[in-house]
Formats: C-alpha cells, sequence, structure tokens
C-alpha cells in the first residue's frame, strides 16, 4: 500500500500546484516550480504504471510529462494555459481513484 499511499500524495501537491497557477499575479518562477512538480509527478506516475503494466495509463501520464516537461517547454497563451491546468488537475484528482495498484504490488 506504500506506493498507492506516495502515489496519493504526489499527486495532490501537483493539484494543489495547478488550481494555485490559476491564480493571476504569480512569478514566472513559480511556473517553472510548476512545471518540474507536475512533470515529476506524472513520470513517477508513468513509471508505476509500467512496473504495473498498465499501458493505457503509461501513455496519459507519459503525455501530461510531455506537456509540462521543463526541458523543452511549451508556450501557450495564459488562457490556454488555465485550461490545460484545470483539465490536467481534474485528471488527475480522477486518478486517485481510478488508477490503483494492487495491495501485492512490487517493483521488479
Amino acid at each position: 500500500m506504500k506506493f498507492n499511499k506516495n502515489k496519493n500524495i504526489a499527486i495532490v501537491i501537483s493539484v494543489v500546484f495547478l488550481f494555485l497557477a490559476m491564480i493571476e499575479g504569480w512569478p514566472y518562477g513559480f511556473f517553472t516550480l510548476l512545471r518540474l512538480v507536475v512533470f515529476g509527478t506524472t513520470a513517477y506516475l508513468s513509471w508505476l504504471a509500467y512496473k504495473s503494466e498498465r499501458q493505457t495509463w503509461i501513455w496519459i501520464f507519459g503525455f501530461i510529462a510531455l506537456v509540462f516537461n521543463p526541458l523543452i517547454p511549451l508556450h501557450l497563451g495564459r488562457d490556454l494555459w488555465i485550461v490545460v491546468d484545470l483539465l490536467v488537475a481534474v485528471f488527475l484528482i480522477i486518478s486517485i481513484f481510478a488508477f490503483k495498484l494492487p495491495k501485492e504490488f512490487k517493483i521488479k
């Protein structure tokens, strides 16, 4: 159950950052940190999906990680980023309940 708990903590942290990003007035550094947090979380979730052999989840989390990657950032307008942030936050909240790891899950 340790992996489910760690997964959920990482998701909640990312969701908080995503909702905070919708508020006006943050400095650019906040958005860099947002990218790092969401990228790290979704890369971790993609890895967990890979280890648990859940192909669809690998692709979904991998795509989100690609969108938020801090090395080659996507330059979208503020209005579009708000929509992306909201959609990803809602998706991550849903994934807490939909992407469950088996109780006997172990890293091979």
